[in-house]
């Protein structure tokens, strides 16, 4: 059996030039991974809910490198359509970053009220966290598929969110730990599905970060919370995780794994 050795530097790992779709881009991890992508000289296309402050990350960010994309993950005319604007504007599509989500909390029956969980809610984290994703994906690998293969034999990557509760869930998440173990799930059969199209598929796996939700709990919380990460003892900045959706892009031998970025919390029931 003959080993070939290519040399690291022979790929191209720049994001330089590069084009990205990210969803939940308006604020948080998703807005700290557009910063990150346009620091890098890649420009982005922005998806939120048409509420969101989309369109003033991209006026910050300077219009030349970010199109904000009006879009709620689970409808295929909007994601449709903010593709339809990728092609326009920037000419391709290179990579998806998949940060929308939402969450509920809620056992599944409170016996102190006789009060099942709500079907309707568990449905709606689904829809958005596992179906929009899914939804993203499916249809962007299309305009990810029309790239010329680079030096690594590659045409893009799909980097998903998933969450440290995919693997240890807490009371009341069921809704949630369901939604982020399926993207867990679906991570390697995807990866596998598009190999042959030298598109990759990694899912990251946060654990508790400062986004707005978390930052808006009272500072007695956020403290006790801080104390159940081992090292280092704090929250996690959605800069962090910027940071490593960088490293997965530029790394053309990450595929279908996902990856905890915790500070090595395990969480408690």
């Amino acid at each position: 059996m003959t080993y070939r050795s290519v040399p690291f530097n022979s790929y191209n790992f720049s994001l330089q030039g590069g084009v990205s779709l990210v969803t939940g881009g308006a604020s948080g991890l998703g807005k700290a991974t557009v910063e990150r992508l346009v620091q890098q000289g890649c420009k982005v296309v922005l998806c939120d809910l048409p509420t969101s402050k989309g369109s003033e990350v991209a006026k910050n960010l300077g219009e030349d490198n970010v199109l904000f994309a009006p879009v709620n993950v689970t409808s295929e005319d909007d994601v449709k359509n903010a593709l339809k604007l990728t092609k326009e504007k920037f000419g391709k599509l290179n990579n998806v970053v998949n940060c929308a989500g939402i969450a509920v909390a809620f056992k599944t029956y409170n016996f102190k009220k006789s009060t099942p969980h709500s079907l309707e809610d568990f449905s709606k984290v689904l829809m958005v966290n596992t179906v929009g994703t899914f939804n993203i994906i499916r249809l962007s690998v299309g305009l990810i598929g029309e790239n010329e293969l680079d030096s690594s034999g590659q045409r893009g990557v799909i980097v998903n969110t998933a969450s440290v509760a995919a693997f240890e869930g807490q009371m009341g998440q069921a809704a949630y730990s369901a939604s982020k173990g399926a993207i867990v799930g679906m991570t390697l059969p995807i990866a596998r599905d598009l190999a042959t199209q030298g598109i990759r598929v990694v899912s990251i796996a946060p654990g508790l970060f400062r986004t707005p939700l978390l930052a808006s709990l009272p500072e007695k919380v956020i403290a006790f919370m801080e104390k159940s990460v081992p090292c280092p003892s704090r929250l996690g900045d959605p800069a962090e995780y910027a940071q490593l959706v960088q490293s997965i892009i530029e790394n053309p031998m990450i595929n279908g794994e996902t990856i905890r970025i915790d500070g090595a919390l395990r969480m408690q029931p």
